[in-house]
């Protein structure tokens, strides 16, 4: 649940570094560290966590059992556990489907609803809750619900009064509710109209409000007229029948209680597919009968093989299917995703060099983000700019745009006790990490961290590409890697979060709201955000060799393509009700779905919040290319003409089934949404105008490829994030030989190398080379010489060699010797030279050959720490203005006695917020 409203917001800045190491270990009193990063273990003064709609903090509603485990909040039952409403202890209407429930003081309300409303207004369609029957135990007055149990997709509520108690086990896709009775009779009461067709003394057959339901007792039903039917058993179950001759089917597998649920995946590269399979596990109460009856949604019957009974069920995502077993299975074909599309050979660069420029001289290239959610798609927005530079040559503005995104990632990524924000808070009692300055519900409602943290690690996985250290684990690649299992934890060994939080394995996408305390259950607003993280987190895991998470995303896309293509697009044309008079949706809920969003009835942002952001995993579109035109055309009719808001996000979407006429439309330029930029939407049309369409036709045997198509002829497009040459192999027999941390594509429009290779900071010399292939498009090759190991603290060390920087920049020096100083150098900044040897001798002295063109009266501190950034300074100088910015001098300071090898952070501290220094080169003395 997030609406995208315009925000700003101002920034704070902290930065902290911890000594580099590869596994989390308690750290400050206040904050864990993770490689180089860390997480706060306190929330910042005044910032809240998950409360109630007053505002009072809450624990998970949770049996003693369960406590100390993370809940799984975002989930279709979450309203169970977190409970958004003082005055309701029970939960809000929750959508398992096919059956749907409500929890009350008297137990567990079941409802199947069958027949869709369609609201005033034409948009909402809607299969409401209504409790057809009440599942207890007699004379039970429980003053709440607590959660006693989940597994994958089901979840077992508990109720107690002192005397009475009732448990029972609900989940998607099935059928029945099975439920545990204490203290008193086993209770089914009626709600509505009720008619018995069929009683065995032990089964009931009932008719409630039109529809046929089953109870299964291993003693006698007491039958009270029609009110209610009573049994002295210690357990039972209920289910909802598809029809009246399928009682006989339903009563074998009565007493097979479901106890555990399970999903689980894998991946086969070589043929690109995705084998998901469906587990539950059951125990026999009475009898040796084991195994169940599941419910298929339609986007898991589409793709499996396996053989389903004629059964059939009504739901909100149209037909559901009857397997008979244990398990089912579904496969799905992975088209690939990618950091960026290849350079159109038709593209002008220099008007994407000078729309590069505008983002990056603009006053704050940030825009103001100072949350979770602004700052992750600025993050996005320049690092897909920077892809866009490296195409192009533009070698400058692709290490500015990197360094820009490094910094802000790696000031997020790191707690310093007692900062206000720009860090993650992890909260033990939820099991989930809250970021600071939280938007949208994140903190409160513990809403939409998929949306929000997906940015952060989709910026991650472009800077992966030049910066492969940066990414390691022993960096920052673990906290990274952290987002990543908050959101959707796929580790099923990782216990400080729950499993897929925000995605919902059975129903195949995620669900927005932390609470789901709404009527129509839970909700999911902006699918295209969803499968954004899933692009994330395939190419993360990718350039880390992260494979788990790698393969964590490819479940998540293809299943997610399913789902989008028929709840949110109605692909077939056969989810919608027929009265529903629109061809797309804004938000799918539990109940139903509907034509608009959070914060505006506009058609362009209805249809918008389901394209962006536009990412080289945004492909999965062309699965549907007729819907496209039709979204487009259906926007348009909508808004009394064409778009006016969004319009550079919409015409990137209709570039994936019409380039010709997106381009047409983009023209000389479109506004762009804050989270996307001129060039970057002008890279992406053009190229798609000119290698074509997505092609799902053709797969290739590594997960980061694309195929694209333009009157037949087709262009192969692949990303090597390895160090070494690798030769991609498609399903149509043809191979691509991709260099190291590239992406490479041929075609007939033209082919090309984008290298990953070049260095956010180079460290030496840096060479660029370019070379016209055979055909129109030029290839650009960046190549840097590699960080030293180990530096001689009694050589001279280039200021411009440093691994790691906060706030600087390099320039053209005049001093002697030439080359590069560094330069912009203020308050609170540093350069972090890796791998000084002082050898067994002991340096005592620090030297630096530094300028200053400071105005008067602003002076500052050139420091010498070791380890971190916020270390206990070993020694320093004084310097104010020498003349100008590039009047040397040298200085020289004492320090606290070093020997041996250490990382040593060249800090700067002043009392005033201007630049005070430059710095051309370093040494040490004995």
């Amino acid at each position: 649940m997030r609406s995208i409203r315009p925000h700003l917001a101002a920034l704070a800045v902290a930065v902290a570094a911890a000594a580099a190491i590869p596994l989390a270990l308690p750290g400050t009193a206040s904050a864990v560290t993770v490689g180089a990063g860390s997480y706060a273990t306190t929330r910042p003064a005044g910032a809240v966590g998950p409360s109630d709609a007053n505002g009072s903090p809450l624990t998970p509603k949770v049996t003693a059992r369960m406590a100390g485990r993370p809940v799984p909040t975002n989930d279709w039952w979450s309203s169970l556990a977190f409970q958004r409403y003082p005055g309701n202890p029970y939960s809000e209407n929750m959508y398992a489907h096919p059956l749907t429930f409500h929890a009350a003081a008297q137990g567990l309300g079941v409802g199947y609803p069958t027949s869709p409303n369609i609201t005033p207004d034409g948009r909402f369609y809607e299969f409401m809750h209504q409790d057809d029957l009440f599942v207890g135990v007699s004379g039970l007055n429980s003053p709440r619900t607590q959660v006693d149990g989940w597994t994958d997709w089901t979840v077992s509520p508990l109720w107690t009064d002192g005397t009475r108690t009732l448990r029972t086990t609900i989940g998607h896709g099935s059928p029945y509710v099975y439920a545990e009775a204490t203290g008193g009779t086993a209770r089914v009461g009626f709600n509505g109209a009720t008619t018995i067709w069929s009683n065995t003394g032990t089964t009931l057959g009932v008719t409630i409000n039109g529809r046929d339901y089953a109870l299964f007792s291993p003693s006698n039903w007491n039958v009270v007229g029609t009110a209610e039917a009573t049994s002295s058993a210690a357990f039972f179950s209920v289910a909802v029948l598809p029809s009246r001759d399928a009682l006989s089917l339903f009563q074998r597998y009565a007493f097979s209680f479901v106890t555990d649920t399970k999903v689980n995946w894998t991946y086969n590269s070589a043929n690109a597919q995705l084998t998901a399979t469906y587990t539950a596990t059951t125990t026999a109460r009475q009898g040796t009968q084991t195994g169940t009856l599941q419910a298929l949604y339609r986007h898991q019957w589409l793709n499996s093989p396996d053989t389903l009974t004629a059964f059939r069920y009504t739901s909100p995502r149209g037909e559901m299917r009857v397997r008979e077993g244990s398990s089912f299975t579904t496969r799905s074909t992975f088209n690939g995703v990618l950091p960026a599309l290849p350079l159109s050979s038709a593209a002008d660069k220099n008007r994407l060099r000078s729309e590069i420029d505008q983002e990056l001289n603009a006053a704050d290239p940030w825009k103001g983000a100072g949350d979770t959610y602004w700052t992750g798609k600025a993050l996005w927005r320049l690092a897909a700019l920077a892809r866009v530079a490296n195409q192009i040559g533009y070698t400058d503005g692709r290490d500015r745009l990197l360094g820009l995104v490094r910094d802000r990632l790696s000031d997020w990524l790191t707690a310093t006790p007692g900062e206000a924000g720009n860090h993650f808070a992890y909260d033990a009692t939820w099991g989930t990490l809250i970021g600071y300055k939280a938007s949208y519900g994140t903190d409160a409602e513990l809403n939409d961290h998929h949306f929000h943290y997906g940015y952060y690690v989709l910026a991650a996985a472009i800077l992966a590409q030049h910066d492969p250290g940066w990414a390691s684990d022993s960096r920052y690649g673990g906290m990274v890697k952290l987002l990543v299992k908050d959101a959707n934890n796929f580790d099923r060994g990782e216990t400080r979060f729950p499993f897929l939080r925000n995605f919902d394995a059975y129903a195949g996408h995620g669900w927005a709201s932390g609470h789901a305390g709404f009527a129509h259950g839970n909700n999911e607003e902006s699918s295209s955000e969803g499968m954004m993280f899933a692009t994330a987190a395939v190419l993360f895991g990718q350039a880390t060799g992260d494979t788990a998470m790698r393969d964590a995303g490819i479940y998540l896309h293809t299943t997610q393509e399913s789902t989008i293509a028929q709840y949110w697009f109605d692909k077939d044309d056969t989810v919608f009700p027929a009265a529903f008079q629109h061809g797309t949706v804004g938000m799918v809920w539990g109940a139903g779905a509907s034509y608009s969003t959070w914060w505006t009835a506009n058609p362009e942002e209805i249809h918008g919040i389901n394209m962006l952001p536009i990412t080289g995993g945004s492909l999965y579109h062309a699965d549907y290319k007729a819907d496209i035109l039709q979204n487009v055309n259906e926007l348009r009719a909508n808004n009394g003409g064409t778009e006016v808001e969004w319009k550079d996000v919409i015409t990137q979407f209709l570039a994936l089934a019409d380039p010709a006429q997106a381009l047409a439309n983009y023209g000389s330029g479109l506004p762009p949404e804050d989270g996307d930029s001129r060039a970057h939407a002008y890279h992406w049309i053009t190229s798609l105008d000119t290698y074509g369409t997505p092609d799902t036709s053709v797969t290739a045997n590594v997960p980061t490829h694309a195929v694209l198509s333009k009157n037949g002829a087709r262009t192969y497009v692949a990303y090597n994030p390895g160090t070494t040459t690798a030769t991609v192999t498609f399903s149509d027999g043809q191979t691509l030989s991709v260099p190291a941390s590239s992406t490479a594509w041929r075609g007939p429009a033209g082919s090309g190398v984008d290298s990953g290779s070049g260095g956010v900071n180079p460290t030496s010399t840096t060479t660029t080379t370019s070379t016209t292939t055979t055909t129109t498009t030029t290839t650009t090759t960046t190549t840097t010489t590699a960080p030293p190991t180990s530096r001689d603290a009694f050589a001279t060390i280039q200021a411009e060699s440093y691994d790691e920087h906060k706030g600087v920049f390099k320039e053209t020096t005049t001093d002697t010797g030439g080359g590069q100083n560094i330069a912009g150098l203020a308050n609170g900044e540093w350069a972090l030279f890796r791998g000084v040897d002082f050898g067994s001798r002991t340096g005592r002295q620090f030297v630096a050959r530094v300028a200053s063109g400071a105005a008067g009266g602003v002076s500052g501190l050139v420091e010498v720490r070791v380890g971190s950034p916020t270390a206990t300074p070993l020694g320093s100088f004084a310097i104010a203005n020498t003349g100008g910015w590039q009047s040397w001098r040298t200085v020289p300071a004492n320090i606290t006695g070093l020997t041996g090898k250490h990382d040593v952070y060249l800090t700067f501290t002043s009392g005033q917020p201007a630049d005070f220094v430059n710095v051309n080169w370093i040494t040490f003395g004995s």
